[in-house]
């Protein structure tokens, strides 16, 4: 079976199997507590990302401020 496969080349399609009818389709979806688990988790996330940005935003400005700092100190030594 295998051999007749790379035998016939990329380009063709395996068969695939037919569908089961067997199968409910209330089983195979997350239903109700699979939607409230994901949106929780978007929120989580949502949450993270909000709290990132704000630190990230405090570091910058805590940068800037330092360097505005060491340029008056550099400015206040070479005038005095």
């Amino acid at each position: 079976m295998l051999w007749q496969l790379l035998a016939a080349g990329p380009f063709t399609s395996a068969p695939s199997p037919a569908p089961s009818p067997k199968v409910d389709s209330t089983l195979v979806t997350p239903g109700v507590w699979g939607f409230i688990i994901t949106a929780a988790i978007m929120v989580v996330v949502i949450l993270l990302i909000i709290d990132m940005v704000r630190r990230m935003r405090r570091v910058n400005y805590r940068a800037e401020i330092r360097q505005k700092l060491e340029d008056e100190a550099k400015n206040q030594g070479s005038n005095g």
